[in-house]
């Protein structure tokens, strides 16, 4: 399980600091709303390492997160651009998931059996910039699962897509949750995304994430969890 344990921190010049509480299960899509400028990115940021926390917790079953660098949390993370290089195939791009050292055989068997798992199984050889946005996003999935990493943060990653494309990413991306038991955060503003995969979700508001929906549950921003 992933715990954020009034998690703290303040931009230069922001008068109050955030204060996260959360938690994550494995197997679950937990999903994050909020405003625009409400703190979803910087949510992300602390979660990822690329902000450092200047109080509270954060652990993944126990284990405190907060001295890892970026490069070495137990965390993967899926853009609304799909960080793809244009320039190199689709097989290429999603061999970059896998762990130095890997032996020629073993990286290309790995790279076919992901992209097969996202549902690409012939595009391998194409040029990434080829590819349409929903292929992009597949081909970010798969390189996902070769780095087997137990969390996935969404940043909106299916803004850019139409509406059919969408509709299967977001249902590819809770099957392969529930499949390797990631705990998968997503945040969105888009209602109809998290109304589709999020087995849990909380709002960002006023600095606090309070979670949302379930009768008689307490709000993350509640004393009782800070």
């Amino acid at each position: 399980m992933l715990v954020l344990d009034r998690l703290a921190f303040a931009h230069p010049g922001q008068s109050k600091p955030y204060s996260f509480s959360m938690s994550a299960l494995p197997g679950q899509v937990t999903a994050v709303s909020g405003p625009s400028g409400a703190g979803k990115s910087t949510l992300l940021d602390l979660m990822g390492g690329f902000l450092t926390p200047q109080g509270g917790e954060l652990t993944l079953d126990g284990r405190d997160l907060r001295p890892l660098p970026p490069e070495r949390r137990p965390v993967s993370i899926l853009f609304q651009s799909e960080t793809l290089f244009e320039h190199l195939s689709a097989e290429r791009n999603v061999s970059l998931g896998l762990p130095a050292g890997t032996s020629r055989a073993e990286a290309r068997a790995q790279v076919e059996a992901a992209l097969a798992e996202v549902g690409l199984p012939d595009v391998g050889p194409q040029l990434a910039a080829t590819l349409s946005g929903g292929q992009k996003q597949r081909v970010a999935l798969a390189r996902t699962l070769l780095r087997k990493r137990p969390v996935l943060l969404l940043d909106e990653p299916f803004s850019a897509l139409d509406d059919e494309t969408r509709a299967a990413v977001r249902g590819l991306v809770a099957s392969l949750t529930v499949r390797h038991g990631w705990i998968t955060v997503l945040v969105s503003h888009h209602t109809d995304d998290i109304a589709a995969l999020a087995d849990r979700h909380y709002r960002i508001e006023d600095g606090h994430l309070s979670e949302q929906g379930a009768p008689g549950m307490i709000s993350a921003s509640s004393p009782a969890t800070g």
